[in-house]
């Protein structure tokens, strides 16, 4: 189990990496004058993935808090 939750929060910090990762290259990209926008979409959308699989993973790393 503990090389689950090991491997998950691994994971997790990977994905986390990459989401920071785009956002320097969105913001990178976003300055220069005549950008791709299309390259800036799928960019945007990319990270959108990441922050749903990073939510996820958060989820099932954190206990269920029952009241």
């Amino acid at each position: 189990m503990d090389l689950d939750i090991e491997a998950a929060k691994a994971k997790l910090e990977a994905l986390r990496s990459e989401h920071r990762d785009l956002d320097a290259v969105i913001a990178r990209l976003a300055e220069q004058a005549p950008f791709d926008q299309l390259q800036l979409q799928r960019l945007k959308k990319r990270k959108l993935v990441l922050k749903d699989l990073i939510t996820k993973l958060e989820s099932q790393l954190l206990p269920d808090i029952i009241a």
